[in-house]
């Protein structure tokens, strides 16, 4: 088995250097809804270069071109933007972009394997776009670690203090990584994110979602003893069903010391569908930490609100800020799916 330095993945909310996005084009499932979609992600890009560096991952010269174009006419500072060329086959930077974890001083961005969560999709430019970045400079001085395993960002939550929480429907999924492949990779994380326990969810589905039950859609650390979690109203007895037992199974994990956590429902959004009726997986948990700031998704619904409003009392110090994602779900994920942050160098 290959052996691998001890390093620690910080939390969401810990200092950042940067961003990343990986930017819509037309040569991908977004062609039909581009101008609606990328007109979203100027307003989210746009929100994280207000506060901290942006990376983006642009497909070729002319789509750099234009996206410089597009976020010149915001107020995202210059300064801040780093646009490079990585060709992608879609948005979901936080499945194929870079794990960056801190050994010592160094931070290393660890390059897992993407497969199209477990082959539904074509993936083969989207699992080079880490190399892609890092042969650019795109990603400054964070050394770059290939890793032999498929594993996604979008199904990991730790808290900083040695506790990751994850689904095992998606991270021992045998599309992924083979059972043999899985239990090494298991053995793996504890030295590669720094991690003494590892919480299991298996109960409940956000519909729509084609991950096989990604954690960020689910239940979120607020901080180390805080969880927001996905909660339907009954009254949408499709999704409400489809989450049965999650908060239960939530109520049951013990922080480090024995304490429950401090646990705080997320409203559902009315159900949005697809041009094919098929239900699309709007959730309030996918929302992005950021240096002095929380970008929440919104849809133009009344839970909008609510939603906000109980994240704005998780996170005291910071601004929450609702970022348009309606058009942004249409290709099954939002905001957290769809950016990874860098953490700052210690």
């Amino acid at each position: 088995m290959t052996a691998f330095a001890p390093g620690v993945l910080p939390s969401e909310w810990a200092p950042q250097a940067a961003v990343l996005l990986t930017w819509p084009h037309a040569y991908s499932d977004w062609a039909d809804t581009l101008h609606t979609t990328e007109t979203e992600f100027v307003g989210f890009a746009a929100a994280i270069a207000q506060r901290e560096p942006l990376i983006v991952a642009c497909h070729d010269e002319d789509h750099r071109r234009h996206v410089a174009d597009r976020l010149a006419r915001t107020d995202a500072p210059p300064a801040r933007l780093t646009l490079a060329i990585a060709p992608s086959n879609d948005v979901w930077v936080r499945d194929h972009g870079p794990l960056t974890v801190l050994r010592g001083r160094q931070r290393v961005a660890l390059d897992f394997g993407f497969n199209g969560w477990g082959g539904k999709y074509r993936a083969e430019l989207d699992d080079a776009v880490t190399r892609t970045l890092a042969n650019q400079d795109a990603l400054g001085d964070i050394a770059i670690e290939s890793v032999p395993w498929v594993l996604e960002g979008g199904n990991l939550e730790v808290d900083g203090e040695g506790t990751l929480l994850a689904t095992r429907p998606c991270l021992m999924s045998e599309t992924r990584n083979d059972p043999a492949a899985a239990q090494a990779l298991l053995a793996a994380l504890p030295t590669l994110l720094g991690v003494q326990r590892l919480l299991w969810v298996d109960r409940g589905d956000v519909l729509g979602d084609d991950t096989d039950g990604h954690i960020d859609t689910l239940a979120r650390f607020c901080d180390a003893h805080t969880l927001a979690y996905t909660c339907a109203d009954p009254a949408d007895r499709e999704q409400h069903t489809a989450l049965d037992g999650l908060e239960e199974q939530l109520k049951a994990l013990r922080q480090a010391d024995g304490r429950p956590y401090q646990l705080v429902p997320l409203p559902v959004p009315a159900p949005l569908h697809d041009d094919d009726g098929r239900r699309l997986p709007a959730n309030y948990a996918n929302f992005l930490i950021i240096n002095g700031a929380v970008l929440v998704p919104t849809y133009d619904d009344p839970h909008d609100a609510l939603a906000l409003d109980r994240l704005a009392g998780c996170f005291a110090g910071r601004t929450v800020v609702p970022v348009p994602a309606r058009a942004i779900v249409g290709q099954n994920g939002s905001l957290h799916c769809a950016s990874m942050q860098i953490p700052a160098a210690p």
